[in-house]
């Protein structure tokens, strides 16, 4: 018998023995969401009190619990706001949505030591994080853009891959191992200027969730993390504006009823304005430059009736560096998403998605320039998904569905014309795959101090024609290739089974253990920590075997002071095969046997990762450390011996705090250090027609300097009017405070003087980087 046929008829035997235990029990459902916008609470927590247990709301904001007939007490919580009790007689299904309205600054440290929870303790999820949008805004920011994924890269096991950038490793991971989704859409490139900024725009965002590698078994496709980003659905209640007007860019946002408590939409925009003061230059030439991004969220959702609600939200974005007379580039994305929510019965709920992923990245001199040249890329996904979450019982839960995904990269379009006026153009082959993922899985609650989480994904993966495979000997020499005009000819599947563990010692601490497998089908052609609009996706194939990661991970939590203080130990270890690198001096840009220079081996990671967390006073941050390593061992590079990865950082720490002076006061900073990342040093050089080629043996055996920087921040509330609308707050930034130095990149460059002599020559980005801005809502 098949090992996904066996699993699943274990699973099925398990859930007829449950459902023989909750026969004849009624179901309590419905949604918890904020009185005042009418927004889900994801997460939100409802407790049975007489029985001790209960459940959480689910994305969406849904819960339910199936119970014997008779009287209960339910409580119905959220961090940060009222506690509300109902009174349910329940002698059938009943339906009771519930709105909790946000506490009062005044009474908030009281209420909230009095119904913390204990959710890190008691949650099944290891390596996972989520970072509530208020957090966000009070860490200090480059140039006053408030940003998640700048957040994200202060938490323990996550790793900045570049100075300033928005690129990530998590334990040991690539940037490409990442899976970004908003709204379920799948982000390809989530950077803004170089990577200087994220395409978030904090004001459209409700909710950031990391997973380091306990990936649920509904997610697929990557090794490392996923970063799960859910836009806001709009307020549903009355209208709203808030927005800023920053150092180099302002932002609007507007959301409202369409009809209340029924449609609502979210429009919210984001621009900078570089280029608008590049118009005030004496050189005309600068006069026609471009230089900008913006971004543009919109959502609208539908309640059609407790059983059904549709969502549709949108995202685009692009970047612009253009000269009339010279050159130019823009890049961006853009994402379509359209989900309904559909309740069969109040035990059964479910989610169907339609996706569209758009990443595009254009590259060339003006049109009727003396010498034309374009480069045009894309890479597009059409997607499929649907969930289905059955709530058994307060203790178990079974989760399944399935997904599939149709990936289209076009790599290269290249047009020029000479001066001469001959016209040389060049259309690299296009990559047509199919990747598709069926899952299976549940958790129970045994007991009061044991639950378990237990599933299985099975991922396939085909290439389609027209396409052309080049066939290779053991050399990486071309020897041959094949040409497959339509269909399907390759294919790659297997499982990916997830399993976790939580034993509760007590209410203030627990052991956590989580086993994962990943399959990625898809990577990155990159040989740049810091990444360039101008990388290339590029597919599993017959000459490409998809990468594969098993991770296993064990954990300790506990709280102390009333869980104002949370802290946690983590020791993972990640083994992964298929491990892709690149040769020496490796031709990326515009090869059309790109598959040729790739080599393939193994990589390893582990570490241990320290977090503590408080908050309680006025008083709030985080200090993360992680000890790691990450290796790879590929035959054909660095002489078959292990050699670090390129974002192998052994030590990394962060430590993050905010302090509210007063109601209208708030003092935040932080410091970051870290080892600097490895990078390859020439052992020796040869010469070539008067040039000094530099040759390469060992890859990354040496490091840049440390790396460390200390922001701050400081926010000024304006006074509250009674019956004024308007808030604002100005927020005073200070990104690199002391100044530091730290290596961008460190290039080897020929004295112009004495040629037969080299030097290293080191680039940094920013010293002190100030940043004022003016926040308003209304």
């Amino acid at each position: 018998m098949p090992p996904m046929l066996r699993f699943c008829t274990i699973f099925v035997s398990f859930i007829c023995l449950i459902s023989l235990e909750i026969h004849g029990k009624e179901t309590v459902s419905g949604y918890v969401r904020d009185a005042a916008t009418g927004e889900a609470l994801i997460a939100a927590n409802v407790i049975i009190e007489e029985l001790g247990t209960g459940t959480s709301t689910n994305v969406y904001g849904y819960y339910a619990l199936s119970l014997e007939p008779g009287e209960y007490t339910l409580l119905f919580s959220y961090l940060g706001y009222e506690t509300i009790i109902r009174k349910v007689s329940l002698n059938e299904a009943l339906v009771l949505n519930v709105e909790l309205s946000e506490i009062l600054h005044e009474i908030e440290e009281v209420t909230i030591s009095s119904r913390r929870n204990n959710a890190n303790i008691s949650r099944l999820e290891t390596g996972s994080t989520k970072l509530p949008i208020q957090s966000i805004r009070r860490i200090p920011a480059l140039l006053g853009e408030i940003d998640v994924i700048k957040a994200i890269q202060m938490l323990p096991g996550v790793q900045v891959t570049s100075e300033g950038s928005s690129g990530f490793s998590v334990r040991g991971g690539a940037r490409d191992q990442n899976l970004i989704l908003l709204d379920e859409s799948v982000v390809y490139n989530a950077s803004h200027l170089l990577g200087f900024f994220s395409i978030f725009n904090n004001d459209a965002i409700k909710d950031v969730k990391l997973y380091k590698g306990d990936i649920p078994a509904s997610f697929g496709g990557r090794l490392a993390s996923l970063l799960d980003i859910r836009m806001k659905e709009g307020n549903s209640k009355q209208f709203s504006a808030s927005g800023g007007i920053g150092t180099v860019s302002s932002r609007l946002t507007l959301e409202g009823p369409i009809e209340k408590d029924k449609v609502s939409f979210l429009l919210a925009g984001r621009r900078t304005y570089a280029d608008l003061f590049l118009l005030f230059s004496k050189e005309e030439a600068i006069r026609k430059t471009r230089l900008y991004f913006y971004d543009l969220n919109g959502k609208v959702n539908y309640r059609i009736n407790d059983n059904n609600r549709i969502y549709l939200s949108g995202y685009s974005g692009s970047d612009t560096y253009a000269n009339k007379e010279y050159a130019g580039m823009v890049f961006g994305n853009r994402t379509f998403t359209l989900r309904w929510n559909h309740i069969f019965n109040n035990n059964l709920f479910s989610n169907f998605t339609l996706v569209n992923s758009h990443y595009f990245y254009d590259l060339g001199t003006p049109e009727g320039s003396e010498e034309y040249f374009n480069w045009n890329s894309i890479l597009e996904d059409y997607g499929f998904k649907d969930d289905f979450t059955w709530y058994l019982s307060p203790e178990h839960t079974i989760r399944f569905g399935a997904s599939s995904t149709f990936h289209v990269i076009k790599p290269g379009v290249v047009t020029a014309v000479s001066t001469s006026g001959i016209h040389q153009n060049m259309e690299l082959t296009h990559n047509h795959s199919l990747e598709n993922g069926l899952y299976l899985s549940g958790e129970s609650n045994l007991g009061e101090h044991l639950s378990l989480r237990y599933g299985m994904r099975y991922s396939t993966f085909s290439n389609r024609g027209p396409t052309t495979v080049f066939h290779y000997d053991e050399k990486y020499e071309l020897v041959d290739s094949s040409y497959y005009r339509q269909g399907f000819f390759n294919t790659y599947h297997g499982l990916e089974p997830r399993f976790a563990a939580n034993y509760m010692l007590s209410d203030l601490h627990s052991l956590k253990a989580s086993y994962s497998r990943s399959r990625q089908y898809l990577q990155l052609a990159s040989n740049s920590s810091s990444g360039t609009p101008l990388e290339i996706w590029f597919p599993a194939s017959p000459n490409i075997e998809p990468q594969i990661s098993d991770q296993l991970s064990f954990g300790y939590f506990r709280n102390f002071m009333d869980h104002k203080f949370q802290s946690s130990v983590e020791l993972y270890y990640k083994k992964m095969s298929n491990s892709i690198d690149f040769r020496d001096h490796a031709q990326l840009i515009l090869n059309p046997r790109l598959d040729g220079e790739i080599r393939i081996g193994e990589a390893t990671s582990y570490g241990a990762e320290f977090f503590v967390k408080y908050e309680a006073g006025g008083f709030s941050g985080w200090i993360s450390y992680t000890l790691s390593r990450t290796m790879r061992e590929i035959p054909e590079i660095n002489g078959g011996n292990p050699y670090p990865a390129p974002y192998d950082k052994p030590h990394d720490l962060a430590l993050v705090a905010s302090y509210d002076i007063s109601q209208r006061i708030t003092l935040g900073a932080n410091w970051i250090y870290s080892t600097g990342l490895p990078y390859t040093l020439p052992s020796g050089r040869y010469t070539v027609m008067g040039n000094i080629i530099p040759l390469y043996t060992g890859r990354n055996q040496n490091r840049l300097t440390d790396y460390h920087r200390l922001d701050l921040a400081l926010s000024i509330k304006g006074k509250e009017r009674p019956g004024r609308g308007w808030r604002g707050e100005w927020n005073i930034s200070v990104y690199n405070a002391y100044a530091r130095k730290n290596v961008w990149t460190l290039n080897f460059v020929q004295d112009q003087a004495q040629p037969d002599v080299s030097y290293a020559e080191m680039t940094y980005l920013f010293s002190i980087v100030p940043a004022i801005t003016y926040n308003f809502k209304f």
